[in-house]
């Protein structure tokens, strides 16, 4: 089967030729990853993220991290605030903060920066939180001194906010994952910082013009991000068996949620994992139990209809594991490229009912042949070498 009709070499003229493909110019244009901590797809991103800015005028740059910490990497990205050692430290959850790529990205953003006016921008879109949560005190603390004025105190003091948020370790008890009965998402404290939360993000509607912009931008992270992890705590209590789904759930809702914002600074480019950035619905299996929830791909781009675009990644061999022959992966292993973006819809009616991929890498998501038609396009690495642990 010839499929290279259908490729191009991934290279500038490939991704604007993919772009120009496009019914629309994208507000956000997701590169998903088949699988966490490869060197060679960040590297890969790295060097279209850069053409991007430099050929096709993008200026954002978001990532499956923390949207807090994020903060601290865009505050020395567009003003030099910290050291880059300080930054890779602090400014990334999910241990993003140690891969090269991701420290090469924040280096060479920085210093576009310092040469250019128009600044680059850069944004964590995940929630604080992984199957646990962070503490809501950053966020709601945030929004308040932001907020800080005649009408704060009539929804609640700074004291009465400290004395219900409490020591932050009983909010991230890495516990809570496994046994409701260890969070305090439904306790009397919760619920009323839930109807505060509520309350502060009215205010901040009716003071916004009180705000600068980078303000205004800032307290309506605080303001989601509060809301959310509070919707989150609160589920984290659930002993049904809708716990699990509803979690899920939320937590894309929150990266959904982020990069409709980030799209306000576009274009972007999303890095993130492909189960996150797909159109359709995500699923995981939890013993007999299997939970299904709509992605923030599919959330996003019910908002931005074609302004959305979504690259999936896939690997040839991956470690010591190679697809089999008639596999996607396989029939993508014989275009002639080592790295290759190929339209995936003209793939979809190509392939006659392919061999599903079982990869012996856990964690490596292969690609689904059912879902290629909801693919913009596929970016294809023939081999991966460089895989570190996922944990």
């Amino acid at each position: 089967m010839d499929i290279s009709d259908m490729a191009r070499p991934l290279d500038g003229a490939g991704i604007s030729a993919f772009l120009r493909s496009l019914p629309a110019r994208p507000l956000l244009l997701g590169l998903g990853e088949a699988r966490h901590f490869v060197g060679e797809l960040g590297e890969l991103r790295n060097e279209v993220f850069r053409y991007l800015v430099e050929h096709e005028g993008y200026r954002s740059f978001a990532i499956e991290s923390d949207c807090l910490r994020g903060l601290v990497v865009d505050d020395h990205i567009t003003a030099g605030a910290g050291t880059l050692d300080d930054v890779m430290e602090r400014g990334f959850s999910h241990r993003f903060g140690t891969v090269p790529a991701n420290r090469e990205l924040v280096r060479w953003m920085r210093a576009y920066n310092e040469e250019h006016g128009e600044k680059l921008r850069f944004f964590g879109f995940d929630g604080p939180l992984e199957y646990w949560a962070e503490s809501p005190r950053q966020a709601l603390i945030g929004l308040y001194e932001l907020l800080d004025g005649p009408f704060t105190d009539a929804v609640a003091t700074r004291e009465t906010l400290e004395t219900l948020l409490g020591p932050d370790d009983r909010w991230s008890d890495e516990a809570t994952a496994m046994d409701p009965s260890r969070s305090m998402g439904r306790s009397a404290d919760a619920k009323r910082l839930r109807l505060i939360a509520d309350d502060l993000v009215a205010l901040l509607d009716t003071q916004a013009p009180q705000l600068s912009p980078a303000d205004r931008e800032r307290a309506a992270l605080y303001g989601r991000t509060a809301v959310g992890l509070l919707r989150y705590h609160y589920w984290l209590a659930d002993a049904s068996p809708a716990r699990w789904t509803r979690l899920s759930a939320l937590r894309d809702a929150m990266m959904a949620a982020n990069l409709r914002a980030v799209a306000e600074n576009g274009p972007a480019l999303v890095f993130s994992h492909n189960l996150h950035l797909q159109r359709n619905k995500s699923d995981m299996s939890f013993g007999e139990h299997v939970v299904e929830w709509w992605s923030a791909g599919a959330l996003t781009a019910a908002h931005l209809g074609d302004r959305y675009a979504f690259l999936a990644s896939a690997f040839g061999t991956a470690g010591g594991d190679a697809p089999p022959p008639d596999s996607v992966e396989g029939v993508l292993s014989t275009l002639p490229w080592d790295r290759s973006l190929i339209d995936a819809r003209r793939l979809a009616g190509t392939l006659a009912e392919p061999t599903p991929r079982v990869s012996r890498d856990f964690a490596y998501f292969p690609l689904d042949p059912a879902q290629l038609k909801e693919i913009d396009g596929i970016v294809f690495l023939k081999q991966a070498v460089e895989l570190e642990e996922v944990s």
